[in-house]
C-alpha cells in the first residue's frame, strides 16, 4: 500500500464526512456502503466509483448545504484522480475552479427565469473551447471553397 493510495482514502473519508452531516437512517446506511467501499478501495482500486456513487447517494438523501456538497463533490473528485491518475496542478486548479463555480451558482439567488435556458448553450460552447486546439481544420474549410494555393492549377 502506498502513500498515494492512503492519502487517497483520506479524501474519501472527508468525501463521507461532508455527505452525512445531518444524516438519518438511510442516509447513514448510504455513507456506511460507501465507507465500507473507500476501505476495499485500498487494496482493490476499481471500488473507489462505487464509493463515490454511495456518498453521492448519501448527498441526495440529505439535502445538505451547498458547501458541504461542494467539499465532498472536490474530495470525491480528489479520491478518484488520486485512485486511477496522478493529481497534478491543472487537475487540481479545474476540481477547486468547477467546485467554486457550482458553489457560487448555487448561492447566488439570480431570479432570471431564462437563465437555465443559457446553460445548454454555455456548456456547448466551454466544449467547443476547450476542445479547439485539438481540431485540425483543413485549408479549404478555413479560406472557403474558392481559395488555391500558389502553384495550383486545377479548374473549379
Amino acid at each position: 500500500m502506498t502513500v498515494r493510495r492512503l492519502v487517497a482514502a483520506l479524501f474519501g473519508l472527508a468525501m463521507i464526512a461532508a455527505a452525512s452531516v445531518g444524516a438519518d437512517t438511510r442516509t447513514l446506511a448510504a455513507a456506511a456502503v460507501a465507507l465500507i467501499a473507500v476501505l476495499a478501495g485500498l487494496y482493490v482500486p476499481a471500488a473507489a466509483t462505487p464509493a463515490v456513487l454511495a456518498a453521492m447517494a448519501a448527498l441526495v438523501l440529505t439535502e445538505p448545504h451547498p458547501m458541504l456538497a461542494a467539499t465532498s463533490g472536490v474530495c470525491a473528485a480528489a479520491y478518484l484522480v488520486l485512485t486511477y491518475a496522478v493529481l497534478t496542478r491543472a487537475t487540481a486548479a479545474g476540481i477547486a475552479g468547477f467546485a467554486a463555480a457550482g458553489a457560487l451558482a448555487t448561492t447566488v439567488p439570480v431570479d432570471l427565469p431564462w437563465l437555465p435556458l443559457l446553460a445548454p448553450v454555455a456548456a456547448v460552447v466551454a466544449v467547443a473551447v476547450v476542445l479547439s486546439p485539438y481540431v485540425d481544420i483543413p485549408q479549404a474549410a478555413r479560406t472557403g471553397p474558392a481559395a488555391t494555393t500558389p502553384g495550383d492549377t486545377t479548374p473549379e
